[in-house]
């Protein structure tokens, strides 16, 4: 009943700001029901945490500890975005450049990808997450091109072309998994269940389950936004509201990493080795290194954090690829404090861009003077996101480093090199924006601080210390994963 109810939910509230959407009350009902989610989602993680693992409806859903966590993750931040959102889309239909038309579709819309993310962590089915996944995809690709300029459709065209062919290769993947869990589970839905194709991964076609993990790779890896299949994500966080960048850069992303770990778990026990791992290790230190280069060379805000997300991504999928207890710990740690940081800084920079009128690096000037509060996010959530310490990001990264000079120190170099140079990178940008003189077409206005405010402060706690019911969660999805 509480997955019901917590997919219900945004259903509901999809099909009722599909008739209201336009009103002047739609953000609350938006942030209404986006808060009842997350309540909805903490009753969940409760009931995991005292009662354990749960399989419901028929089998086609499941909970455990890997995907609750993610699951109450993306209720948080999907509520936090919602009110964010309220006075950042307020001004942008104040200046023109939304109708009520685009509003209804706008907050209808976001209610529907919340619902897609949730259902794709929730189902127990491995063709529903296919499902769930296009659906989310369709929802943002749309939401991208909510502007409907010229720049703002060839985003979502190529958004739709790039994670349209990944997709199709995901589901020629899925056909494979079912082709060689059919033997040993039968057919129908039985052997396209996750409960039951963990139970058996040891029986499994290792030869198949491993090409179907490449089409898996190359699926899920596009909508992880993984190096070379990354070019739709920086055009479509340039390119969209910067509410859609956030929760598209702070769940989406984990959403598809998620996914593609899941199979790497069947791909392990089919093969009885690390195959899909080392898979993961190239793309994901790959993406790292090419991110973290691009990152000296953007001009505009939105896309440079759309590159420091690649690399983000790319760290988590190399530290689950390389395994081990220390490494999949530092890579689930990774995805919550990135996820709360992250989002933060697209709140901040959604702010500074309408507060001159231009997502241009080199026009935003003097932010802590203009606004302290703005200009004090981003150095903070900027401060986070390169990993100093005692942000959670620190931590995450250093356990990940750790496990890497124990199993294999030879790529050690190669990672604190992609570090380093994002830790350069960003600085460098972003130093002027937050210092200096406010430039004459700077204005104020109203924001919303709370959100950035109380993210900051998570991953602040986390980096210093990690709640007894969080660490548990934590150590329970390394127990499946490894």
């Amino acid at each position: 009943m509480l997955i019901l109810v917590l997919l219900g939910i945004n259903l509901l509230a999809a099909a009722v700001l599909a008739v209201i959407g336009e009103k002047r009350y739609a953000p609350e009902v938006n942030i209404l029901g986006s808060a009842a989610t997350f309540v909805a989602s903490v009753f969940l993680a409760a009931d995991v945490y005292y009662n354990g693992r749960m399989i419901s409806g028929r089998e086609y859903f499941f909970v455990d500890e890997f995907n609750v966590y993610l699951a109450v993750l993306t209720a948080f931040v999907s509520m936090t975005t919602a009110v964010f959102s309220r006075p950042y889309m307020r001004h942008e239909q104040e200046r023109g450049r939304l109708g009520k038309v685009a509003m209804r579709f706008y907050h209808a819309m976001f209610q529907l990808f919340i619902f897609a993310m949730l259902m794709a962590l929730l189902t127990n089915n491995v063709g529903i997450l296919w499902i769930s996944m296009e659906l989310a995809t369709l929802s943002t690709v749309l939401l991208v091109s909510l502007y409907r300029t010229p720049s703002s459709v060839e985003a979502a065209w190529k958004y739709f072309i790039l994670c349209g062919v990944g997709i199709a290769l995901a589901l020629f993947g899925t056909v494979l998994l079912y082709f060689a869990a059919e033997k040993v589970l039968g057919e129908g839905s039985k052997a396209l269940q996750w409960t039951n194709l963990a139970a058996v991964s040891g029986s499994l076609e290792p030869t198949v389950l491993s090409l179907a993990f490449v089409f898996f790779m190359v699926g899920y890896g596009t909508k992880v936004g993984l190096v070379p299949l990354h070019n739709w994500l920086p055009d479509a966080h340039a390119e969209g509201p910067t509410p859609i960048s956030a929760v598209l850069s702070g769940l989406l992303l984990n959403i598809a990493l998620y996914a593609l770990v899941r199979c790497k778990t069947l791909v392990d026990g089919a093969t009885h080795g690390n195959r899909a791992g080392q898979i993961m290790m190239a793309f994901g230190l790959v993406s790292l290194l090419v991110s973290a280069f691009s990152l000296l060379r953007q001009k505009d805000i939105k896309r440079m954090f759309s590159y420091s997300s690649i690399e983000h991504m790319g760290i988590a999928t190399y530290a689950f690829g390389l395994g081990g207890s220390v490494a999949t710990f530092g890579a689930l740690l990774h995805m919550l404090v990135h996820s709360l940081t992250k989002s933060a800084i697209f709140f901040t920079v959604g702010h500074a861009s309408q507060m001159h009128g231009t997502q241009e690096i080199s026009r935003i000037r003097g932010l802590i003077k203009g606004n302290p509060l703005v200009g004090w996010g981003l150095m903070l959530g900027v401060a986070a996101i390169i990993g100093l310490p005692p942000f959670g990001l620190f931590t995450s990264e250093f356990l990940i480093l750790t496990a890497t000079m124990k199993s294999a120190p030879l790529l050690a170099p190669f990672f604190l090199l992609g570090l380093a140079i994002a830790f350069a990178a960003l600085l460098r940008k972003v130093m002027p924006m937050v210092f200096g003189a406010v430039p004459d077409y700077q204005h104020n206005q109203r924001v919303s601080h709370t959100p950035v405010i109380l993210h900051m402060i998570l991953v602040l706690v986390l980096g210093l210390y990690l709640p007894v019911f969080l660490s548990q969660w934590l150590h329970g999805a390394v127990r499946l994963l490894r």
